[in-house]
C-alpha cells in the first residue's frame, strides 16, 4: 500500500533539495531519518520533516509498521517563484528569482502486509448505545455550572483602572489630563 505525504512552498531552490532527496529513493525509511540527520544541507531539516508525517500518515490512517516502510519515490518540483530585482550599473535592474519547490514523498510497504493493523469499524449501533449510556445532567447541576459575574463599577476619573478591589492609576499618560 503507498503512502504520500506532501510540502508545498518550501523555500529551497529545487536543485538544492534533490542533492539530498536522490540518495533517500529506494532506502529504508528508519534509515533514511538516520540519513538525513548526518545530512549538512539546509533541506535536510524540512525533508525529515515530512518522511515523519508520511510515516505517521503510514501508522495511523492506513495501520502499517513503520519498520516495513521504505521509500518508493521523492518528487521534488517547482514551487513559487518570487521575482525581484537587483540594481546595476547606470540605473539598470537586473531580474533576480527566488525559487521555491514542492516535494512529495511516496512510501511503500516492503513485504505487503506485515505487521499491519486493522482498525475496528465501530457500527452505528454501538455508538447509539454508548451514547444513552452517558449520564444526564440535572437541573440543579446545570444551575450550579452557571457563573455570576460581579458588576465593576467603573470610575469617571480619566487614567484610573480598577483592577480586582484595588485602584491603579497609570504611570504613563500620552496627554496631560
Amino acid at each position: 500500500m503507498k503512502v504520500h505525504a506532501t510540502l508545498k512552498n518550501l523555500r529551497i531552490a529545487p536543485r538544492k533539495v534533490r542533492l539530498v532527496t536522490h540518495s533517500l529513493i529506494g532506502v529504508d525509511a528508519r534509515e533514511a531519518l538516520v540519513q538525513l540527520d548526518k545530512q549538512v544541507k539546509r533541506s535536510s531539516r524540512p525533508i525529515t520533516d515530512l518522511l515523519k508525517s508520511a510515516m505517521a500518515n503510514a501508522r495511523n490512517n492506513n495501520g502499517l509498521d513503520e519498520e516495513n516502510l521504505y521509500i518508493l519515490e521523492i518528487r521534488v518540483g517547482d514551487g513559487l517563484r518570487l521575482k525581484r530585482w537587483l540594481p546595476r550599473a547606470f540605473g539598470r535592474a537586473t531580474p533576480l528569482l527566488r525559487r521555491g519547490s514542492n516535494v512529495t514523498i511516496i512510501l511503500e510497504e516492503k513485504i505487503e502486509g506485515k505487521n499491519r493493523i486493522v482498525k475496528k469499524k465501530e457500527t452505528i449501533e454501538q455508538r447509539v448505545s454508548t451514547i444513552s449510556a452517558l449520564p444526564e445532567e440535572t437541573e440543579k447541576q446545570k444551575e450550579a455550572q452557571k457563573i455570576v459575574k460581579p458588576e465593576i463599577k467603573k470610575d469617571v476619573v480619566r487614567g484610573v483602572k480598577p483592577t480586582g478591589g484595588k485602584v491603579v492609576k497609570k504611570m504613563f499618560q500620552r496627554k496631560s489630563v
